[in-house]
């Protein structure tokens, strides 16, 4: 990074979302009320699910899992965002920069298996009930949270390497409000060729093969469910199936129009609504679109707040 015209980039200044003034304080306030209730709801439902024993089952295992995952997210993305609005430059240094990548890709990448494993899981319970516990045994959900966990950090550190050789001119303006992919790639003075073809690669296997496995286990589910006799049967069947499916809507759609687009046909001011779906407001709504839309839930909540009152 030193050698011929190339300048050592010691630190990065993050744009943020736009630059009118007038614009600031209500997107301050606006996204400040949308990470404290997204800390409140997923760290609400990971106590819920751990201190009510009739939701220690695969479905809510995952689910606690995915509040995590959407826990560690927002709190990697949303802090350093909310300072874009309260100072004039918002820098970021360089290690710093690569370290919030790292994170942002482990948990986004971690999303995208979590949610197809979630798939998975109901198409289990929906298509063989009677085989369910032990299909979904203990060390079956063990195994696929680990291997979750296991392709994000591969993913995440092939991504990370290859930007570590990356080599940055005196443009030091990233066009976003957090380090992501493109518009870091947008700062380098040599080829990222390999880069991109690595991004590619990766997010062809990260985003479109959980969307295969998703799909082909709704074709399934959808087929049982309509061989179900009983209406009460059926309607509860898709009741459950109904808030995964909004939820792996909205993410994939958002995350598939950032990265599966090539680099000459994206605009970073599009990729940068694209990227407030799922960093901030998919985090925020899981916990929502589980929570109002299920009833064991909500049992689960009114039981634990009538117990808290008892006990005072």
């Amino acid at each position: 990074m030193t050698a011929g015209n190339h300048s050592i980039v010691t630190e990065f200044i993050l744009a943020g979302l736009t630059e009118q003034p007038e614009l600031q304080l209500p997107l301050f306030l606006l996204f400040l009320g949308i990470y404290v209730v997204t800390v409140v709801s997923n760290l609400g439902m990971i106590m819920l699910i751990g201190l009510s024993s009739h939701l220690h089952t695969p479905m809510y295992y995952f689910l606690s899992s995915l509040s995590f995952i959407d826990l560690c997210q927002s709190t990697v993305i949303t802090p350093k965002m909310l300072v874009n609005f309260v100072i004039e430059k918002n820098t970021i240094s360089y290690p710093g920069c690569m370290a919030q990548l790292y994170f942002f890709l482990v948990f986004g990448i971690a999303e995208c298996h979590m949610l197809a494993a979630m798939a998975y899981d109901r198409y289990v319970a929906i298509s063989s009930p009677l085989l369910y516990n032990v299909v979904m045994s203990c060390e079956v959900c063990a195994w696929l949270v680990a291997g979750v966990y296991i392709m994000s950090l591969i993913g995440a550190t092939a991504h990370t390497a290859c930007m570590l050789r990356v080599l940055f001119c005196k443009a030091d303006v990233i066009n976003h409000y957090f380090c992501d992919l493109f518009p870091l790639l947008r700062l380098s003075c040599s080829s990222t060729y390999v880069n991109e073809l690595v991004v590619l690669c990766f997010s062809a296997f990260n985003i479109l093969v959980p969307i295969l496995t998703i799909l082909g286990s709704y074709v399934f589910i959808i087929g049982s469910i309509l061989g179900i006799r009983s209406t009460e049967g059926r309607s509860k069947a898709f009741s459950t199936c109904s808030s995964h499916f909004l939820a792996v809507g909205i993410f994939f759609g958002s995350l598939a129009f950032m990265y599966l687009q090539p680099s000459s046909v994206k605009s970073l001011d599009q990729g940068k609504v694209s990227s407030v779906f799922y960093t901030i407001i998919v985090p925020m709504l899981n916990p929502l679109i589980y929570s109002l839309r299920n009833k064991d839930v909500m049992v689960a909540l009114s039981k634990l707040l009538e117990r808290s009152f008892l006990q005072k």
